[in-house]
């Protein structure tokens, strides 16, 4: 049983990057930074675009229908749902893709716009590949809100674009559209690797114990070796006791999991990926906490959660329970918010300091500030990599504590 909690908590992390994924929603981002660069459309008219920070930042760490390294764009397989239309099943790379992830043609009604797909919501709109004039976003007032709607331009004349449908129920800017997007995206590929490469790593570890039985570690095992006892005596041992051996596997899964994803993250030839920095993936992480501490939690668990013995009834109805079950909500709440947050912060301050040499060189037209905007942006970036090495050590770290302290209260026996 302890062997398959990995592949089970794989299968639900990629899953539910298709159900939940919010890339795409109310929040814009800028395809091509403002002011770098001349926009060049296909009627040859040229539109210089202001640099927004907070939107390029959105940008680069969003989850994509492409996987870019730099200025390349690696294609990767759609698989969407449309119900008018059916699936349509493609490579990303029939787009056409652009600077910024911008796709230059339409394929059976869908658009590529900052490398996420939208659909094209017009039944005039002819199917099969079709050249577009551009992708944009437009702000309209929805409902009194001002909203960023995205277009295609085709033909000199506009088509709405819905982005993929996500089951939030619009609290983090999705909501139900005309179509459900299940590719393999980004963020995906990048969980894949991670997997391949800790599964590599840890064969070979195992291999090399079977090797060098009874004999001291060397090279790679010596440094993972602290790191696992480390766990054991330090999270497993004190914080659930005696049963510790049958939750290790799993603390010992979501830590290098989600240490791997952090540390290669901060990687740009790995393509930069925001993997727990996205609320998709720190949902799933913390549901599969919630799910092993309250499905082995033990009978005394349960009694204090829903009716704690020796205490008046009606404080136990009005107050005491209901404050306990909504703690089963808030903890894995609190799991997902803190990975998810503090991930995606160094992430945004990393972009928006270098986004520092555009402002303070007005996007190039001041060579003075430009100097001045890179030496401040240098030793600020340098010195955010840094902390973003601890922090990526840290959230790891404190998310299994918190998961076995959690398991701990779960397990613990009446007399203790």
């Amino acid at each position: 049983m302890q062997k398959s909690i990995f592949p089970i908590i794989l299968s639900l992390l990629f899953y539910s990057n298709f159900l939940f994924s919010s890339d795409g929603g109310d929040v814009k981002t800028v395809s091509e930074p403002a002011g770098t660069h001349e926009d060049h459309g296909h009627n040859g008219g040229h539109e210089t675009k202001a640099f927004d920070p907070k939107n390029v930042a959105f940008h680069h760490i969003s989850n994509q229908n492409i996987y870019s390294i730099g200025d390349w764009a690696i294609p990767l397989p759609c698989f969407l749902y449309a119900p008018e239309t059916g699936w349509s099943v493609f490579m990303s790379s029939k787009f056409g893709i652009g600077h910024h992830g911008n796709g230059h043609y339409a394929w059976d009604g869908y658009a590529l716009m900052e490398g996420s797909v939208f659909r094209i919501n017009d039944p005039d709109f002819p199917r099969g590949k079709q050249e577009l004039d551009e992708v944009k976003y437009e702000t309209e007032l929805v409902n009194g809100k001002e909203k960023e709607i995205g277009y295609a331009v085709f033909g000199g004349q506009k088509y709405k674009m819905d982005p993929r449908t996500t089951f939030d129920g619009g609290l983090i800017g999705g909501g139900i559209t005309s179509f459900y997007d299940f590719s393999i995206s980004k963020n995906v590929v990048f969980m894949f690797l991670v997997v391949i490469l800790l599964l590599w790593m840890f064969i070979n570890i195992a291999k090399a114990y079977k090797r060098r039985e009874g004999q001291a570690p060397k090279g790679i095992q010596s440094l993972f070796e602290v790191i696992i006892l480390f766990i054991r005596d330090e999270v497993a041992k004190p914080f659930i006791g005696e049963k510790y051996k049958r939750y290790l596997p799993y603390l010992l899964t979501i830590f290098f999991f989600i240490l791997g994803l952090n540390l290669l993250g901060q990687i740009p030839f790995f393509g930069s990926a925001n993997v727990t920095g996205n609320l998709t993936i720190t949902l799933m992480l913390a549901i599969i906490s919630a799910l092993v501490v309250n499905l082995t939690a033990n009978r005394n668990y349960w009694m204090h959660v829903l009716w704690m013995p020796g205490v008046p009834w009606w404080l136990k109805a009005l107050i005491l329970t209901p404050v306990e079950v909504l703690g089963l909500v808030i903890k894995p709440f609190t799991l997902m918010l803190r990975l998810f947050a503090n991930i995606t912060a160094g992430h945004i301050v990393i972009v928006i300091f270098v986004g520092l040499i555009f402002i303070f060189g007005k996007s190039g037209e001041s060579v003075p500030g430009s100097i001045m905007g890179i030496a401040i942006s240098i030793p600020m970036s340098l010195f955010m990599s840094a902390l973003e090495l601890l922090v990526a050590f840290i959230q790891a770290f404190v998310f299994t504590l918190l998961t076995a302290s959690y398991i701990g209260a779960a397990v613990e026996e009446h007399h203790h």
